[in-house]
């Protein structure tokens, strides 16, 4: 353990948070026989390759390596050290944490890093402060009758946790009176370096994570003074590039449907909602970046793209488009017609006619075969005709690429786009052929490179009896009172194997029937659990337990007992050696004085 937390807390946070709701909420699983599987989100994952096992509360990625126990999880997925993911799931299940007296400075120093449960906890002091703000008669009047002008319900305004900054430093204000650290307020971008409030005089809307932490802030300004929408810099905790808002109150929704409808604003997102369409998320200020496309595809198995029917509208939903293909999203658009944006079409259509602009959004291919036969049919010049050409074809490059596109698709594409152009279907293969070429030589993505790192668990025949023992004993627990007076963790040469052998034998001492989880809940490092739980998952298929530690502790003795005749040996050798040496030593003394 730490030292941070009693082990019995730890324990209760631990059996608290079901492994598989808490993944459910980072991924999206399914059942496949006694397990859940979904996407694994420690790599660029294109088929499910994590398993999470709910009877042993354990999960395991066989493409990358990744594995351990719902500590491990939190730990990787949200990079926080063992006793940060276990304040995180403390908080997340209502558990209040005592840190043990002796570590209280441990517990709660950590100046040196920037602890993303407190970033969290400052962002939600704020949030909360920002509600006060608005609901205020005074202050908050001028607000209130924006968002009503906007006709966002007092109900939406609740459920979104709308709030409003104020002028004249107002947070830092409240910060200092409540003995805040204020370099605490920076980090989260809350205050600028020079103690300044970042967000004044603006309508707020906290941005939320998938499990409901307030990761950040977007701002409407409320006077037209700076930019109309800023959003909070980026923090350990929020990445704009990588954040959803909406995700949290539309995820659900996505998984049942299968789609996710993603919009530009936070008013479109929230005026979706109110009207019974629920499974709407927003970019926040930027096009849909590869992050956003990432995230997407762990809920859903199509995306739909509402974009305004403006060139800038159209624009973002060309760049959208490449992401989708990339990321081997089924990937749909539609335009808001007569130029509103989806907030105002909801207000003047009603949610039934947005569903239906959904149902009707155009597949991705149809939508570039339209733009490139409208340049075609219109008066454009030489110039346009060819950039719309090169869209196509990084389109389809695109598409072919990441395995989106059939063979019978790409003649039938290919064979269209040369009536159109007057090119020959060779001309237009060798054309995308190089495109491929020129993609795989620059593709930023390396699976090896993404992949856990490997862990050494030492080689020859010394190492995999120690291996053995360990992937026995995590499966047969009770078979470690017939070897405990025969064997020690010292023995253990291999670093991390004995690291497990220290705390496994510890727990089995006191407790011989020890589950899987308790070994893990003592293993602080992410390293270390996902080696136990691939001895785990090594030794369960390997069966044949007793046999097998019989086979290995003799192995371990026959191989430590030669190991200790030979440094008996070379003890004795050392001696005789020096003893020669002070015999000779004598001898020379001896003649020397003679000679005097």
């Amino acid at each position: 353990m730490s030292g941070v937390f009693d082990n019995s807390i730890v324990n209760q946070v631990q059996q608290a948070n079901d492994i598989v709701d808490v993944i459910s909420e980072h991924v999206n699983l399914t059942r496949k026989g006694r397990e859940m599987v979904g996407l694994c989100p420690f790599h660029d994952d294109h088929r499910p390759s994590l398993c999470v096992n709910g009877a042993k509360q354990i999960f395991k990625c066989f493409a990358c390596g990744a594995g351990g126990d719902v500590f491990k999880f939190v730990q990787m997925r949200e990079n926080l050290d063992f006793p940060q993911a276990i304040e995180r799931l403390a908080e997340r299940v209502g558990i209040k944490l005592r840190p043990l007296k002796s570590a209280k400075g441990q517990a709660r120093g950590q100046s040196a890093d920037i602890d993303p449960n407190k970033l969290a906890k400052v962002n939600a002091w704020a949030a909360k402060h920002f509600r006060e703000n608005l609901a205020d008669e005074q202050k908050g009047k001028s607000a209130r009758n924006y968002i009503a002008e906007r006709q966002i319900t007092p109900e939406s305004a609740k459920k979104w946790q709308l709030g409003l900054a104020i002028s004249d430093d107002d947070l830092v204000k409240k910060a200092k009176a409540q003995s805040l650290p204020m370099d605490l307020l920076v980090k989260a971008g809350l205050v600028t370096g020079q103690n300044h409030d970042k967000f004044v005089n603006r309508l707020m809307f906290p941005i939320t994570d998938v499990t409901g932490r307030v990761i950040g802030f977007g701002g409407r300004t409320l006077d037209e003074a700076g930019a109309k929408y800023i959003n909070s810099p980026t923090t350990p905790l929020f990445d704009k590039s990588n954040s959803l808002y909406g995700l949290e109150q539309a995820r659900h929704r996505i998984v049942s449907t299968e789609t996710a409808v993603v919009v530009e604003g936070y008013t479109d997102c929230i005026m979706a909602h109110s009207k019974g369409c629920d499974n709407v998320v927003a970019t926040l200020g930027t096009s849909l970046t590869t992050g956003h496309g990432r995230i997407l595809r762990r809920y859903a198995k199509k995306v739909v793209l509402i974009f305004d029917s403006d060139t800038a509208g159209i624009e973002a939903a060309n760049r959208a488009l490449e992401v989708c293909l990339s990321q081997r999203i089924d990937i749909k658009l539609a335009s808001v017609p007569q130029g509103k944006d989806p907030c105002d079409f909801l207000l003047s259509a009603g949610g039934e006619q947005f569903e239906r602009l959904v149902d009707d959004a155009v597949d991705v291919f149809q939508f570039k075969w339209n733009r490139l036969t409208e340049n075609f049919g219109g008066d454009e010049t030489l110039v346009d005709n060819k950039a719309a050409i090169e869209e196509f074809l990084q389109t389809i490059a695109t598409s072919l690429r990441a395995g989106n596109l059939t063979a019978i698709d790409r003649g039938l594409i290919v064979n269209r786009l040369s009536k159109i152009i007057g090119l020959g279907s060779k001309e237009i293969n060798a054309e995308l052929r190089k495109r491929l070429r020129r993609a795989a030589k620059t593709a930023s993505y390396n699976v090896e490179n993404q992949k856990v790192r490997s862990i050494d668990l030492g080689d020859g025949l010394f190492a995999i009896a120690q291996r053995e023992i360990l992937e026995v004993l995590l499966n047969e627990p009770n078979l470690f009172e017939n070897i405990k007076q025969k064997i020690t963790a010292d023995i253990f040469d291999v670093p991390i194997l004995r690291q497990i052998a220290t705390i496994l034998f510890e727990i089995l001492s006191t407790e011989p029937k020890a589950p899987l989880t308790a070994v893990l809940a003592k293993a602080e490092s992410v390293e270390v659990g996902n080696a136990i739980v691939e001895l785990a998952q090594t030794g369960e298929e390997k069966g044949n337990f007793r046999s097998r530690l019989t086979g290995a502790l003799e192995a371990i003795q026959r191989v430590h007992g030669q190991r200790k005749k030979s440094e008996i040996k070379a003890i004795e050798d050392q001696t005789q050696f020096l003893q020669r040496v002070h015999e000779n030593t004598g001898k020379e003394n001896r003649h020397n004085v003679g000679m005097v």
